[in-house]
Parts: structure tokens; C-alpha cells; sequence
């Protein structure tokens, strides 16, 4: 099993401090059944600053970790990157795309809202022959007024990625409420873990695709499981028609 999301490299971000419990993450990950994981730092999200070449040494460092411990885990490079208006003056220099293949870019909105020049970011990634994927937009205030606004971005190119802790109301009831109407309307392609530790933010991959299968159907997880391992390859995705949602169908506002 593939996950695309997770803060696994120690020291970098917001996720494990010291290789002790880089370690740890990585043994609860194989025990979610995780075989590949794209570790992605925050890149310019006003904390933390991970530039590629930064991240690509990291992941050579560190999957000699794994392969010392004998723990069956391979990790991939990536970035979570924010979403900010000089994004693409030193993209080249900076951005790295989900396992290195020039593909598919994790994009990251501020938690607060959503900025007005994602049209414009999202255009100009697909100029570039790049793929945005937007990262829980579950958990984004601005998405949660106007989730009508995925259906839009989807539409001019981009991917949408929920958290598994979401699907399984970890982040709230609002949170899991529009997840379950994300996946219900098709404006859903991956579902990830996110992960950042072993406690509060864990792996809970496994038990959130159980969640979908008995909520939606097993072809749900087929899809994003599918869809994950061809991106980890570089590889055309599937694709649902999204649906508009009407908004007095969610219940949440």
C-alpha cells in the first residue's frame, strides 16, 4: 500500500524530532500495511523551509536507516508545498515534485482560507506539465464555505487528496462530514495519512479505506489505492466525473 502524504523525516518540520522516532513512525507504518511513503516536509509555508536537493539527501539518509533496521519500508522524496505568490521564481531551484518524477506537485493551501491566485497557480503548474494536488482541502475554512470551488479546480487540472484521520472524524464533525461529501461527489483521488507522529497524528490508513469501503463500496478504494501506486510511478491516473455539491444538502453551514 502506497501513502503520499507523510512528515516522516525527522528534524526538518512539524514531524518526528529525532531518529528514534523517525524509526517508530516508520514500524507503524509497515504495521498499517504500508510498503511506499512520500515523506513531504512543508516547504514556505512561513516555518519551515525544504528545498529539494534538501529533502533528496534526506531520504538517501535515511532509508539507510531502514534498511540497517531491517524495517521493510521504502520512502520516496516529496514536498507539501505552500501555495504563496513567488512560488514559481525559484521553482525550479526548489519545488520538488511526489517521488521525483516531475509529475504530480502536493500543494498546500493556508488553513484559513483559500488565496485568490489558485486559478492562476493551478494554470500555471499545468503549463509546466505538473499536476497540483490539493492537500486536505477538508480542513480548509475556505473550502468548507465553498466546496463547489474543488469542483472548479478539478475541472481546470488539479487532484484533491483527504486525510484518513478526516474520514474517520479525528479532525472533527465538520471535517468528516465534507470528506464523506468529497468522496460521495467524485471530487476525491487520494486518500493519505498525513501522517506527522505516533500519537495524535498517526497512521490510520488501513482503517480509513475499511471506513469507505463499508460506507461507499470497495470500488472507492480500489480507486485511490490505484491511484496512488500509479502516481508513485509517474503514471496517468484514473478519473471520476466529479458532481457539484448543493450546498444545502451538506448540513454543515
Amino acid at each position: 500500500m502506497v501513502d503520499i502524504h507523510s512528515h516522516i523525516i525527522p528534524g526538518v518540520d512539524d514531524g518526528p524530532p529525532q531518529i528514534a522516532e523517525f524509526i517508530e513512525m516508520a514500524v507503524a507504518a509497515v504495521s498499517n500495511g504500508i510498503t511506499d511513503l512520500i515523506a513531504t516536509p512543508h516547504h514556505m509555508n512561513g516555518v519551515y523551509e525544504n528545498p529539494k536537493e534538501k529533502i533528496r539527501n534526506a531520504i538517501r539518509q535515511y532509508q539507510k536507516y531502514l534498511q540497517n533496521e531491517g524495517i521493510p519500508l521504502s520512502i520516496h522524496p516529496g514536498q507539501e508545498l505552500r501555495l504563496h505568490r513567488d512560488m514559481f521564481k525559484l521553482f525550479e531551484k526548489e519545488v520538488l515534485t511526489l517521488n521525483d518524477k516531475g509529475r504530480y506537485l502536493l500543494l498546500e493551501l493556508s488553513a484559513g482560507g483559500v488565496p485568490p491566485n489558485i486559478h492562476h497557480a493551478v494554470y500555471e503548474l499545468r503549463l509546466k506539465g505538473i499536476v497540483p494536488i490539493i492537500a486536505h482541502p477538508e480542513r480548509n475554512k475556505g473550502i468548507e464555505e465553498e466546496p463547489n470551488l474543488l469542483y472548479e479546480l478539478i475541472h481546470e487540472g488539479a487532484l484533491v487528496q483527504v486525510t484518513a484521520a478526516s474520514v474517520l472524524g479525528n479532525f472533527g464533525k465538520k471535517a468528516k462530514a465534507l470528506s464523506e461529501k468529497l468522496i460521495e461527489h467524485h471530487m476525491v483521488h487520494f486518500i493519505a495519512s498525513d501522517a506527522h507522529n505516533c500519537s495524535s497524528r498517526g497512521f490510520s490508513l488501513q482503517e480509513a479505506y475499511r471506513r469507505i469501503s463499508a460506507d461507499f463500496g470497495r470500488n472507492f478504494t480500489a480507486f485511490y489505492k490505484t491511484n496512488a501506486e500509479a502516481l508513485l510511478m509517474g503514471e496517468k491516473l484514473e478519473h471520476q466525473e466529479p458532481v457539484p455539491i448543493r450546498k444545502k444538502i451538506l448540513g454543515l453551514f
